[in-house]
């Protein structure tokens, strides 16, 4: 790996809604990606990069590949905990890995993978504060 790479890592709690559970009251495999979402927003608000802030200035963060690996079940009313690791280097697209946990057991491994662009669609480098943030928060990897 490059030595422009570095890492934060972040978790968030999260205790599973009715309505995100199945007939057979089992989450429904959708919300984890819903749950990254807040985790992944939960971890730029710890860095101090507010993603609302990033739009406002021109800078966008799509999700261009998402992947996730259920282990275990998890049912209405767990509370589970998702460790989001970043991982980012000055260049556009940077990936998150997603650990999702519950009661000490690994439940679910997921990533998502995004890249800076504006609104047209166009990649952009990431913005100067965004690095920053991550350098003050992360160690090389």
């Amino acid at each position: 790996m490059s030595e422009n790479v570095r890492k934060v890592i972040s978790e968030k709690e999260i205790r599973v809604r009715y309505a995100e559970t199945d007939k057979m009251g089992i989450t429904y495999h959708s919300n984890y990606f819903v749950w990254f979402e807040v985790a992944r927003i939960h971890m730029l608000d710890e860095l101090g990069v507010v993603y609302r802030n990033l739009e406002a200035e021109g800078y966008f963060l799509p999700v261009v590949e998402c992947n996730a690996r259920y282990l275990a079940p998890v049912r209405f009313d767990d509370v589970v905990k998702i460790v989001t690791e970043l991982e980012v280097s000055t260049r556009a697209k940077f990936r998150i890995d997603y650990v999702v946990w519950c009661e000490g057991k690994k439940v679910t491994m997921g990533h998502t993978y995004h890249a800076f662009m504006d609104e047209d669609g166009r990649v952009l480098r990431p913005p100067k504060r965004f690095l920053e943030a991550v350098e003050k928060a992360s160690q090389p990897v």
